[in-house]
């Protein structure tokens, strides 16, 4: 294990190095940067340009320089902790994602929480009673919920949640809190705002990983050990949960990989739809207006947290399915 780990972090370096440079490289195709967008902005809006204005911040944000020096001096401060500087908001990067972290992280916590407590009761239950009528019922809700987009359920729940609840929304707590410092009645307005987004967003996820669960689990209960250890009389909820439901579960530790990014970026369409002071919308936003260290900060954050998910998953994959071995080679 020790050898393993290390010769996946010495691998996992260079891994960061090259997406590092291909993101700078990606944001910086467009034509132009943040500062003639800024401008053709302005000139749309009938304003005037000064500029020697423009090229003053032009030399002040380096945009002035060549691309490789511009890569240097981002991904070198990046290493060093410091994410870089927003053109679009006039405040470093660490600043403009600040809160709306948090506020993500909550989002996409629950959102986990509540698609796996609904979505592994179902796929079992439609795994031990495949072809049934209640198989048939969860089967169709499951497509169902797979074929609604997530934006045009969010502008449905906005409305019932409005018609029949009197719930506003429109972002994930009321108005006084905004940009206020957390307090307990910051957070029960954020919980009082938090089932619609929850419910819009896994909605989704909880369908296709009903499909996944019951798939597997329905392929395991066939295999030989499990007529084996029926014909000798164990119980059928040990012998559910104590194999086949384990190694059905492979799925779900592979899916680290992508789920620790998911839990900072959030829903971006979904986020925009319901006004949710998010961090989705702020990349979005970032990527549309050239904000270069914003959007490349942001992106080389979500890279790390795929890669170290990754590793994670595989090293738990390990431990969890004796099947399956984290080093090479035939064992004698």
């Amino acid at each position: 294990m020790p050898s393993y780990l290390f010769k996946r972090i010495l691998t996992m370096i260079p891994t960061l190095i090259v997406i590092s440079i291909l993101v700078f490289v990606i944001i910086q195709l467009p034509p132009g940067d943040y500062l003639e967008s800024h401008i053709a902005e302005l000139e749309s809006q009938g304003e005037s340009i000064d500029p020697q204005q423009i090229e003053f911040l032009r030399h002040e944000y380096g945009l002035d320089k060549p691309i490789w020096e511009q890569y240097l001096i981002w991904i070198t401060g990046f290493v060093q902790g410091d994410l870089g500087y927003s053109f679009e908001y006039n405040l470093p990067v660490a600043d403009v994602i600040g809160d709306k972290m948090w506020l993500t992280i909550i989002v996409s916590f629950f959102t986990i929480l509540i698609t796996w407590l609904i979505a592994f009761p179902i796929g079992m239950y439609s795994a031990t009673h495949p072809y049934s009528w209640g198989d048939y019922g969860l089967t169709f809700l499951g497509f169902l919920g797979l074929a609604t987009p997530n934006f045009l359920l969010a502008l449905i729940m906005m409305y019932l949640a409005n018609q029949y609840f009197g719930t506003s929304i429109g972002g994930l707590m009321d108005s006084e809190y905004i940009d206020q410092p957390w307090s307990w009645e910051k957070f029960k307005s954020v919980l009082a705002h938090l089932w619609i987004p929850v419910l819009v967003i896994g909605t989704s996820g909880t369908a296709g990983m009903i499909r996944r669960l019951r798939a597997n689990l329905l392929d395991e209960l066939r295999k030989p050990y499990v007529v084996t250890a029926r014909a000798k009389g164990m119980g059928e909820l040990k012998l559910l949960t104590k194999y086949p439901l384990r190694i059905s579960l492979n799925f779900f530790i592979a899916d680290i990989g992508s789920l620790l990014p998911s839990v900072i970026s959030g829903a971006e369409v979904v986020a925009v739809v319901l006004s949710l002071p998010t961090t989705g919308p702020i990349l979005l936003a970032a990527l549309q207006s050239q904000d270069m260290y914003l959007a490349g900060s942001f992106l080389m954050f979500l890279a790390i947290l795929t890669v170290f998910g990754v590793l994670v998953s595989d090293i738990a994959l390990a431990m969890l399915d004796p099947r399956i071995r984290l080093q090479g080679g035939i064992k004698k």
